[in-house]
């Protein structure tokens, strides 16, 4: 581990003394006022500039349909895919494990050029956590999972190490990254085990928060999973159905983690598809029950406090806790309407039936339209933070 650091450690000075050489172009003198220059006489003080907060709310599209469709994040396999998801108007395009990687590096094809072309804004997204899953790292570079970034003790390293890894992920046209893992291991869960830092909540907190900050500024937005905690689940959502224990026994241990993480360094968070007893209804998976929604924007558990962030789905078409239950487009609206602001889905099938069944919700009724709106706001927000 201690070459490693050095390595880390290295490339990030690197990337701060490339930092440091680019400098703001200087006024020349004539761009200030001389001294014989007459005072404004002018009562008129200049409006100050918009907020965030207003810039974003002035980017969200006007038409229904098209801020329908900002609230899909779908999953591409190459550039023409993803024109044409684009062309539906989708808010987030994901680049999975099986995508063309050339997404990420060919000019004229590639996430930038995507961007370039597109006639609105998006975010683009991959799992790179280090360890198992780090995808693409054949362009993306390999890097320790969080077990082995927690046994060194260091906080400075992982937050380094979150640092370079959003470098490489900003450079190859990445602005959000579906990590890092806030669930304990303490289960013995192969979907989980080293993808957690620690068997300790306070340790997954405390790492969690420093590679998100990482992450952070590199420019690429964290997003902390799963809510509201996979580990000590019965199974694998990506095969069956997972029963956490009841919702107070998560309050010791599954949950504190996100208080920590969301308390040192706010970022997003993905709805897990857990079934949680004694959260909302029986049987019903977190990421599509407005009550775990709820849990998470109330800070409703021991540490939590308000949140007013983005919140992902996990994926709702590679994984059967959802698909074996829910068809894809009753999957999206359904979590929408639970309280989700982006629907996730790796496979990208069905987009136009998808938005026309959100669309249709909306319009009779059963999903209000202000709900559509501050989940299109929280997108837009967070484009503007990743300056797209």
């Amino acid at each position: 581990m201690t070459s490693r650091r050095r390595f880390l450690l290295a490339t990030t000075a690197a990337a701060a003394g490339m930092a440091a050489c680019s400098r703001p172009e200087e006024k020349p003198d004539d761009a200030h006022p001389s001294a014989s220059t007459p005072p404004s006489t002018s009562s008129t003080e200049p409006a100050p500039p918009p907020s965030p907060e207003e810039i974003a709310r002035q980017r969200v599209p006007a038409d229904l349909r098209a801020r329908i469709a900002s609230l899909m994040h779908v999953g591409v396999r190459n550039a023409d895919d993803a024109r044409a998801k684009l062309a539906e108007g989708v808010g987030g395009l994901f680049v999975a494990s099986w995508a063309d990687p050339r997404l990420l590096y060919e000019p004229g094809r590639d996430l930038a050029a995507l961007r370039h072309e597109a006639g609105h804004r998006f975010a683009t997204s991959i799992d790179f956590e280090g360890g198992r899953v780090q995808r693409h790292q054949q362009v993306l570079g390999s890097f320790p999972s969080a077990r082995e970034l927690a046994a060194t003790g260091d906080t400075d390293l992982v937050r380094d190490t979150g640092y370079t890894i959003g470098l490489s992920l900003r450079r190859h046209g990445v602005t959000v990254d579906f990590a890092p893992v806030l669930d304990i291991d303490v289960a013995a869960l192969d979907v989980i085990g080293d993808r957690s830092f620690s068997p300790d909540p306070t340790v997954v907190g405390r790492f969690g928060a420093a590679f998100a900050e990482g992450l952070n500024s590199a420019g690429v937005a964290p997003v902390y999973k799963h809510f509201p905690g996979h580990g000590r689940a019965s199974g694998d959502t990506h095969y069956t159905q997972a029963i956490t224990p009841p919702l107070e026994e998560l309050y010791s241990l599954d949950l504190p983690p996100f208080a920590t993480a969301l308390a040192r360094r706010p970022a997003a968070v993905m709805m897990g598809h857990m079934v949680v007893p004694g959260l909302g209804a029986d049987g019903l998976p977190s990421t599509l029950d407005g009550i775990a929604y709820q849990l998470l924007r109330t800070g409703d558990y021991p540490g939590g406090r308000k949140f007013s962030g983005l919140v992902y789905t996990d994926d709702l078409s590679g994984m059967r806790a959802i698909s074996d239950i829910f068809s894809l487009p009753d999957a999206v609206t359904t979590a929408i309407e639970a309280g989700a602001d982006q629907a996730l889905w790796s496979s990208g099938a069905q987009v136009a039936e998808a938005i026309d069944a959100v669309q249709h919700a909306v319009e009779s009724g059963r999903i209000p339209e202000r709900r559509i709106d501050e989940a299109a706001h929280r997108l837009q927000l967070q484009l503007y933070w990743a300056g797209v």
